[in-house]
Parts: structure tokens; sequence; C-alpha cells
């Protein structure tokens, strides 16, 4: 399956370092958060990736062209207005030519993406999105996924809000390529406010529950969590 990061917004919390600095560059423990995405996929065997970018694109091409300074092959898709996560995904098609994961260029969880894969291919459902139950609020994200019983998304509510939401999203996904037949082109389109609905209700998103906790930077307190557990 082919990689994709999403790494194209705008960083709004963690202004006015992100007025200058992508979101995805911004530092953890000395060095691009990126670049920490990268070397996971790296240790993992992966070697290509095709990089969403639009927010000061051009800061994140400069510091990593090609690839071949980390030993990976990057491609790049940019995006010249905001398009919203599904948006992004809708102008990369011509470069997506598998099924595909997505990788929320924000988010760090270590999980074993050839499981995560041999789980999508069992599931047999257009998406899979990584949840992780969090009952002690250590990645402070509100629960925002519903499960039933065979592991299939029930609700999601990227809030928080209502009953049963005992998992939160953990920043990978996996999707067939036919999904993007679903996404208009030239439009705003958002995940999980217009995909993730129609999925859902046909049956058709699964649930991957991790093991492992996810890490964001969406905020300079959870930057310090990731800091904490990468110094461990």
């Amino acid at each position: 399956m082919q990689f994709v990061i999403l790494a194209g917004g705008l960083g709004t919390r963690l202004r006015p370092v992100t007025l200058t600095v992508p979101k995805p560059m911004v530092p953890v423990l000395g060095k691009p958060f990126l670049l920490h995405q990268l070397e996971e996929l790296k240790r993992q065997g992966v070697r290509r990736a095709l990089l969403l970018i639009g927010h000061l694109g051009d800061r994140i091409r400069d510091y990593f062209g090609g690839g071949e300074s980390i030993g990976m092959e990057l491609d790049y898709s940019q995006e010249r207005e905001l398009l919203g996560t599904g948006g992004a995904l809708k102008l990369a098609e011509d470069k997506i030519l598998d099924d595909f994961f997505v990788i929320y260029g924000d988010s760090f969880l270590p999980i074993r993406y050839a499981g995560f894969e041999a789980a999508f291919r069992r599931a047999k459902t257009e998406g899979m999105i990584a949840v992780y139950r969090d009952p002690a609020g250590a990645t402070r994200v509100a629960g925002n996924v519903a499960l039933s019983p065979e592991n299939l998304v029930a609700r999601y509510d990227k809030n928080g809000t209502g009953p049963g939401l005992d998992w939160v999203e953990a920043g990978v996904l996996a999707f067939s390529r036919g999904v993007l037949r679903r996404i208009p082109p030239g439009r705003v389109v958002s995940l999980e406010r217009d995909l993730y609905p129609a999925l859902i209700s046909e049956g058709t998103l699964a649930g991957y529950p991790s093991a492992h906790r996810f890490f964001d930077i969406g905020t300079e307190e959870r930057i310090r969590d990731m800091e904490a557990w990468l110094k461990r």
C-alpha cells in the first residue's frame, strides 16, 4: 500500500510559530516532527511516501527534497488553496496509484503497519481508521469514535459529544483507492465531516484498535508529552 501524509494544515493553535514554520516542521526534541514520522516509516521498511503540502509547503520541500538525505523517495502534491483533508487527497489522485494509508501530519502513532494492512484486507471495507481507547485521558483528546461489536465504526463525532464514544481516532487511516471517486474535484472536502458519514452509513468504515497511544502536536502541552515519551 502507498503512504500519504497530510502535511498542509495551518496549525492555528500553535501560532505565532506556525506563521513562519509549517506545522509538520515544528521542532520536537530538536528536529522537525515530520522527520520523526518519516523515520518511523523507514524503520518499518517503508521507502516511499507522498506528502500533501499546502501552507508554507515550500519549506517542507526545501528541507526534504526528494528524500535522499533520509534514504527515502518522497513525492509531493501542492495545494494552492486549502481544500481540506479530502480535497487534498482528490487533488493528488493522479499520484495515488494503489490502496493507501493516510497519516495526519501532526499525529504520531508507533503502530505496526503490516498488521494494520492485514486487518484492512481482511475487513474488505472501503476504509479503516486506527483508534485508541483512552479512559485515563493520556492523549488529552476526547473520545470521538463508537465501534460496533464487529469493529465497524458506528458513529464519529469530532467534538466528542454524546454517549458511546469510547475510542479516539489515532491519526492513521487506510483506504481503497476507489474511495477517491466519492470526493468531488476542486472543492473543500473534509474526511471527518463529508466522507466518514457516507462510509459509516454504508457499513464500510472499520476501526482498528491500537494498543499503542498516539501523540500529536496540536498544542504545546501535547508536544511536551511526545518529547517526554521520546526521552524515555
